[in-house]
């Protein structure tokens, strides 16, 4: 080969061999990084609440008996002491032929009792009668000499007992009497029952506050037993918030803290903690998995009338916050990992990674609060892969 052609091959085989180096010399890793800021920071707990009226009254049966047609509707206003319902005594049961036919046998048997009654009053009052001629001619002969001191008392012994025969003869006959006022009374049907729908035999139910019907709970006529509810009422503009949060979360709120309502279509609202309940319920999530919650009361803090389009039991997202900083160094928890049991991240400077140790003070979904560690304007890596690492190229992607 002349010296040309070594000089062409040697050429070739140097760029064949640049080629090859370039193509499997290590290319800095694509990464996507985010500014460290300082601003505001804050933990939240964030559910779904439910919202209720602070003072429910429900308006029960007084007493058993037939309820007349309640004539209030949801969101009709009514006054204290105001009638809300009317019970009526409750109607007889039904009578069978048979029954009837015993029925009208007692109330012949009853007639029969009150006639012998009136007659042994009648009998009595003859021999009381009896009783006060044979007293009143013993006392003649007494009084002349003819009768013994003896005979004289026993005359008005006589005389004081057939007086008690006959108050005992006029009791019987008006027990006899009730008798038979009770034996007609079990014959009543349906038909006699108008004088017990009467006025004088109405039993009004009052409501014990002002405010409005939140439900009717019995709304059309029928037979009631003791203590059945019977409307449901409240004033609906005193409201709150009911949220069951797990009890993990529940430490970490205190009464006072603020909360952010959302109430659906851009209706945003605020409101306070009033009270965590001191104590826990089980609740089965929508996984079938057993967690321990707490209810967390919230009282409105906006504008009374802005919560006017809310009712008892409406849905809310809320997001209490139960801490805040105004001046922290702040990183997407999404740069954070766990390497020795310590929070690192990767700073992003010169075109290479650089491992960092952090002090965490807080976490939140999307942010956590640096102590130490980092400064404001630096620039760190999200979503480190296994391709980056200590002081690795990489090419930023996206990101300040």
């Amino acid at each position: 080969m002349t010296r040309r052609q070594w000089l062409a091959l040697a050429v070739l085989l140097a760029a064949v061999a640049l080629a090859l180096a370039w193509a499997f010399a290590p290319r800095p890793a694509p990464v996507e990084v985010a500014a460290v800021a300082r601003g505001a920071f804050e933990q939240i707990v964030e559910e779904d609440g439910k919202t209720r009226v602070r003072e429910r009254y429900v308006v029960s049966a007084p007493l058993a008996g037939r309820l007349a047609r309640i004539a209030l509707e949801p969101g009709d206003a009514v006054k204290a002491g105001a009638t809300v319902a009317v019970l009526y005594p409750a109607d007889p049961s039904l009578l069978d032929p048979r029954t009837t036919r015993e029925l009208e046998e007692r109330v012949g048997a009853a007639q029969a009792a009150l006639e012998q009654a009136r007659a042994e009053s009648a009998r009595a009052e003859i021999a009381l009668a009896q009783a006060k001629i044979d007293a009143a001619r013993d006392a003649r002969l007494a009084k002349e000499g003819f009768l013994s001191q003896s005979a004289r008392e026993k005359t008005d012994l006589d005389l004081r007992l057939k007086a008690r025969m006959l108050e005992a003869a006029r009791f019987a006959q008006q027990g006899a009497e009730h008798g038979l006022a009770q034996a007609r009374a079990a014959l009543l049907r349906a038909r006699d029952l108008p004088a017990a729908r009467s006025a004088a035999a109405r039993w009004p139910i009052s409501s014990p506050v002002a405010g409005r019907v939140l439900r009717v709970l019995q709304k059309s006529e029928t037979v009631v037993a003791i203590g059945t509810p019977l409307v449901e009422l409240a004033d609906p503009a005193a409201l709150e918030i009911v949220v069951d949060v797990l009890s993990a979360d529940a430490t970490r709120i205190a009464p006072g803290a603020t909360v952010a309502i959302d109430a659906g279509a851009g209706y945003a609202l605020a409101g306070r903690v009033r009270m965590v309940e001191p104590g826990a319920f089980t609740k089965v999530s929508a996984l079938g998995v057993e967690e321990q919650r707490v209810n967390v009361l919230v009282d409105f803090t906006s504008a009374p009338e802005s919560v006017r389009g809310l009712g008892d039991g409406y849905r809310v997202d809320v997001r209490i916050t139960t801490f805040e900083k105004a001046d922290a160094v702040t990183v997407p928890v999404s740069a954070l990992f766990r390497e020795d049991g310590d929070w690192k991240v990767f700073a992003a400077s010169d075109g290479r990674a650089h491992k960092r140790a952090v002090k965490i003070g807080g976490r939140n979904p999307v942010s956590a609060w640096v102590e130490s560690g980092l400064e404001p304007g630096e620039r760190v890596i999200v979503y480190p892969g296994d391709s980056v690492a200590e002081g690795s190229r990489v090419e930023i992607v996206r990101g300040p």
